[in-house]
């Protein structure tokens, strides 16, 4: 089974999360954003997510973690849980 390693920043709004996306590519550190931003309790840590499988989250996330290029920021991506900006930092087959 594939496994990944992500952080991610959740936040309520689309424009909040376009707003911290441009934030990171402008050089702001995306674990601070997440420390200070973030409504998921990961962001306490950088917004580590940790090691997880396919299938372990939601189908949004999915498609973007074990599909899509590495260290780049993905986002904003809507779920039922807000708007998250993605980035997914390693990935087994």
């Amino acid at each position: 089974m594939p496994t990944a390693s992500a952080r991610h920043i959740l936040v309520p709004t689309e424009g909040q999360a376009a707003d911290l996306k441009q934030q990171i590519n402008d050089g702001a550190d995306f674990a601070e954003l997440a420390r200070q931003h973030s409504t998921c309790p990961s962001g306490q840590s950088g917004g580590d997510l940790g090691r997880f499988g396919q299938g372990m989250m939601v189908p949004e996330f999915d498609q973007v973690v074990f599909r899509d290029e590495l260290h780049t920021v993905h986002g904003p991506i809507k779920t039922q849980f807000g708007y998250h900006l993605l980035e997914i930092t390693e990935r087994s087959d």
